[in-house]
């Protein structure tokens, strides 16, 4: 199970699973597209979890998960380590 963490919400989760799912670098337009949200909402969300270390930045606009971002997802970490 997923830690819960006071700061993220159902977008931030939807984020790491797209890129975990497709283990492709995306940019917040195609996240946006894919997920239905607006490019400036992903941005804002992405920065959130890249503040967390749950996404890294691999160009500029472009974006993975981390080997965090994943053990986030598995449950592998406790919600202390993200607040």
């Amino acid at each position: 199970m997923r830690p819960r963490v006071e700061w993220m919400n159902q977008t931030d989760d939807r984020i790491l699973e797209l890129l975990a799912e497709s283990d492709l670098i995306l940019t917040p337009a195609v996240i946006g597209k894919n997920l239905e949200y607006t490019r400036n909402w992903v941005s804002r969300r992405i920065g959130k979890l890249e503040d967390a270390s749950l996404v890294e930045p691999v160009d500029s606009g472009y974006y993975r998960i981390t080997d965090r971002g994943r053990e986030y997802l598995s449950g592998e970490i406790d919600a202390d380590e993200l607040e």
